[in-house]
């Protein structure tokens, strides 16, 4: 068996299609952006690494299901969702599309966890404090599309982040840059 590596990413937005000029990304249709992320994905993750995705996986996810639906089984490994605003249905609960998909485990809107002995604090939106912050804790957010900086041992993990780039990014790449 071979070593598992833990991956982290945020704000994908499959199939949305208003992302391309509103952010602005740099493709010329949602396929293609879907695509890129699909092939930079599977570029990094293998089938038995662990991916925690922070939020807003897809939108249109009433009418585009199937299509979001292939695309998530087309992903490389054991998927946790960190509920973003985009993941949600109207009432707010979990999106029966993003229900119905085979994550690693239920869809949380926070999730703590360590990777290589470090203590990690998860969520979509940006928090100021966090469990264990003075203790040498660390936090990852999306949301805010490369909008709002990082205090301390917390960054945006987005994919409109010029260091993530739309491809999934481990923890030592994601904080080679922090001032400890």
């Amino acid at each position: 068996m071979r070593f598992v590596k833990k991956f982290y990413i945020s704000d994908t937005h499959l199939g949305h299609e208003r992302m391309l000029s509103m952010q602005p990304r740099p493709f010329t249709s949602i396929d293609e952006h879907d695509e890129y992320i699909v092939t930079a994905w599977n570029s990094v993750v293998g089938d038995d690494d662990i991916i925690y995705h922070l939020g807003d996986f897809a939108f249109n996810l009433s009418r585009d299901a199937d299509r979001i639906r292939a695309i998530f089984g087309r992903l490389k490994g054991r998927k946790h969702l960190v509920i973003g605003n985009h993941d949600v249905d109207k009432k707010g609960s979990l999106h029966p599309t993003l229900s119905s998909f085979d994550w690693a485990a239920r869809p949380e809107h926070a999730i703590r966890t360590t990777d290589g002995g470090r203590d990690l604090w998860l969520s979509h939106y940006a928090v100021r404090s966090w469990p264990s912050q003075h203790y040498g804790s660390f936090h990852f957010f999306g949301h805010s599309h490369g909008k709002l900086l990082g205090v301390g041992r917390s960054r945006d993990v987005g994919v409109d982040m010029p260091d993530v780039f739309f491809q999934p990014r481990m923890f030592n790449e994601l904080t080679c840059a922090m001032v400890l």
